[in-house]
């Protein structure tokens, strides 16, 4: 008598393996989209709320300006002072989509881009005190992440 398995059968164990795993991934993935979008609601909740803590205590005076000046030109290293040393954050948060924690600085006389690219984790204007995920494309509720 023959012990083990015929290679039909293990053909067939194969072919029912790649079945399910067909129709289980596009469902993983789909729960994987959504924890990113979660995660990225949730680290624009904080930020915004630690920005507006940032300006109530500082004379309405958001992070990124040298020395508290609104007439100063913004800098990121000048946001992450404010927010890290004032302990307002432990660290910038990181984009879920592209994993980057910088910041793209928005000057006082420029308007925020229309789109995002990607390019940062981050876009920030301080004068308006606006911080945004730079990142295209639509969530599954189909909003533009970048209006998040």
């Amino acid at each position: 008598m023959k012990r083990g398995f015929s290679l039909y059968e293990i053909l067939i164990v194969v072919a029912i393996l790649g079945i399910l795993a067909a129709i289980v991934m596009p469902e993983f993935q789909s729960h994987s989209q959504e924890a990113k979008e979660a995660a990225a609601k949730d680290n624009l909740r904080i930020l915004r709320q630690q920005i507006d803590l940032y300006a109530t205590r500082n004379n309405d005076v958001p992070p990124g300006y040298p020395g508290n000046n609104v007439d100063a030109p913004v800098f990121e290293h000048e946001f992450l002072i404010g927010m890290v040393r004032g302990k307002y954050i432990t660290k910038m948060p990181e984009n879920p989509f592209n994993n980057k924690t910088s910041l793209l600085m928005i000057a006082n006389d420029n308007s925020l881009p229309a789109e995002a690219t990607g390019e940062y984790g981050w876009i920030y204007q301080p004068k308006s005190e606006t911080i945004k995920l730079d990142w295209p494309g639509i969530g599954i509720d189909g909003i533009r992440y970048y209006d998040y």
